[in-house]
């Protein structure tokens, strides 16, 4: 069995859908499904349930995602112990700034358990580049926020947060239970610098065309709101410093937290990161203190 082929098959068997897998593994379904049953082939037993309902794993597959799991974990892991004795396994994470996440704090942990010997470097960056470095050749991996421009890059969620208006205390609005992104369209809202990622920048307006102060930073756009009443978004989860409230949107789509990569990287460090992160975020609670405008 080759290691190739075992990551098909532990990509397939982890998204129940041949297709999200190949999506996944950058590649069309016809090869996928050809090699896990070349695969199953080899093994002389069925490894997927096939139905019109979906796709199961068998017993036999069951067994085989275990091991394949630690077949490749340890594969992964004698790459990075080689880099490692060549002084040579060093790590960039790109994150945006004003990060409280206790997901994230997870992730740190179990990657520094897992890779002890790999030096991991941090490259903070504010709200006017979520893609953290990635774009600009920066850093090897990003654990930030959706949507932005994904040309050339591979983006993988982990969570999705439930987004509000935060507004003064003293706003009218404050007092509803929810708004819709209607109920704000003659409001101010704040903008991020120019050349910042319009994908980026449309989502946190709402899909609009806004008007508005300019601002870099998450406590930027928190004294925005304070100061000039300008419209802010964060997440309903989010506790809101004094003088501010959130109300939830019930119309605008929820804040995805993402690692984004570089595609077709086959750094195993980075590949074992969004593996730990997975397990790190699906491991983790509802939302609190998340870093999101603002």
């Amino acid at each position: 069995m080759e290691l190739r082929t075992l990551r098909y098959f532990v990509a397939v068997a982890e998204e129940l859908h041949f297709g999200r897998a190949a999506v996944r593994l950058h590649m069309s379904q016809p090869p996928l499904s050809r090699a896990i049953k070349q695969l199953e082939t080899e093994l002389g037993a069925a490894l997927f349930h096939r139905s019109s309902a979906g796709v199961t794993l068998t017993p036999v597959g069951a067994v085989l995602l275990d091991e394949a799991r630690a077949l490749l974990g340890h594969a992964d892991r004698v790459r990075v112990r080689v880099a490692a004795a060549a002084g040579t396994a060093t790590l960039t994470v790109g994150i945006l700034g004003d990060s409280t996440d206790p997901d994230a704090a997870r992730l740190a942990g179990a990657y520094s358990r897992r890779h002890p010997d790999v030096e991991v470097h941090i490259r903070e960056t504010d709200l006017t580049d979520p893609t953290c470095g990635l774009h600009a050749g920066l850093v090897d991996i990003a654990l930030t926020r959706g949507p932005f421009d994904e040309t050339g890059l591979t983006v993988h969620e982990l969570r999705a947060d439930p987004v509000g208006a935060l507004l003064r205390a003293d706003d009218p609005l404050s007092r509803r239970d929810s708004l819709k992104l209607a109920d704000l369209a003659d409001r101010r809202w704040f903008l991020f610098p120019e050349g910042t990622d319009p994908v980026w920048q449309s989502y946190w307006n709402g899909g609009e065309p806004r008007e508005g102060p300019v601002v870099r930073a998450v406590q930027e756009c928190r004294q925005a709101v304070l100061w000039n009443g300008t419209v802010g978004m964060t997440l309903v989860d989010h506790e809101p410093p004094e003088g501010l409230t959130v109300v939830p949107l019930i119309d605008m789509e929820p804040s995805r937290v993402v690692v984004a990569w570089h595609e077709g990287d086959t750094n195993p460090l980075v590949r074992s990161f969004l593996e730990i992160a997975t397990a790190a975020y699906r491991g983790g609670g509802a939302a609190t203190s998340r870093p999101a405008p603002p």
